[in-house]
């Protein structure tokens, strides 16, 4: 299949543009910008800044991805974007590449959706299967895991983790980390009402286990018992054998308590930047 580009569209001669790519009218793109085999570009899209972008992804008119990160402190570095395959960015979608902070990229793997206007800050990392309903915002250095789901309107601070097939309920503010596998809900600073039952059992994961998540959640925000406790109920209950579900769920949130604000990543917030600042570089060459 080939490539056809319109003749009402901008594309940089030296932008690198896979087989069988499709870019309607009125888009642009930039000369840093390198697009997989078979995505689609519908109209009105904007891809610039050094932005890597797999196969068969789909972005809808006014989507603008790469552009500057959103940050008072970016010095006009050389960081960048990178997005995997399958995915679907609809209507008005803003994805901003990485600020001077950690390694300077913002991620997206594979086969996620964000829906319109929904927006992803400098240095998020979002991993596989994610679902960003209309209106999600993601603060910067926001990672979310396997298969969460964020409902429409919620805004996530920055630093915050998002556990694997979690769910936010719509119009949420998420100024902490949400666990693998729980489902919050509230306006303001939600709560984990329960486990997200639906999505445990739709992603394959077996009875014995959903019943273990239960169990733990039962333990840790309902009877508010300590995690040592809780790691040494299921260690006389159950022996050596701990089923991956729930070593992951008691593993998060051990990490979150050694973090912050209720944000585990929150203590990597004031380490050295690791990408140097072209802008000054070239003044001090100067």
């Amino acid at each position: 299949m080939q490539s056809g580009i319109s003749p009402l569209s901008q594309v940089d001669p030296r932008a690198k543009i896979g087989k069988g790519v499709q870019i309607g009218p009125f888009c642009l793109v930039g000369p840093d910008v390198e697009i997989g085999d078979e995505t689609v570009l519908t109209s009105h899209v904007v891809l610039t800044g050094k932005t890597r972008i797999g196969m068969k992804n789909r972005f809808s008119p006014n989507c603008v991805i790469g552009g500057d990160p959103q940050d008072v402190s970016w010095q006009d570095s050389e960081t960048e974007i990178r997005i995997g395959d399958n995915n679907i960015f609809r209507e008005g979608v803003t994805v901003n590449r990485g600020a001077e902070k950690e390694d300077g990229v913002t991620r997206i793997g594979n086969h996620n959706m964000f829906m319109a206007n929904s927006h992803v800050a400098h240095n998020c990392n979002i991993a596989n299967n994610v679902i960003l309903v209309n209106g999600v915002l993601l603060g910067g250095h926001v990672h979310v895991h396997d298969s969460a789901i964020v409902s429409g309107n919620s805004v996530v601070h920055h630093f915050s983790t998002l556990g694997r097939l979690s769910f936010v309920s719509g119009g949420c503010r998420v100024p902490h980390d949400i666990p693998p596998f729980m489902l919050a809900a509230g306006s303001d600073n939600p709560e984990l009402k329960t486990i997200n039952i639906v999505g445990m059992k739709r992603a394959g994961i077996s009875a014995t286990s959903i019943d273990l998540v239960k169990e733990a959640f039962r333990l840790l925000y309902r009877r508010n018992r300590s995690l040592e406790d809780v790691r040494q109920y299921f260690a006389s209950t159950l022996g050596d054998i701990i089923p991956l579900e729930l070593s992951t769920l008691l593993n998060f949130v051990e990490n979150q308590k050694a973090g912050r604000l209720g944000r585990a990543r929150e203590a990597i917030r004031n380490k050295p930047t690791e990408v140097k600042p072209q802008a000054t570089e070239e003044r001090k060459a100067a």
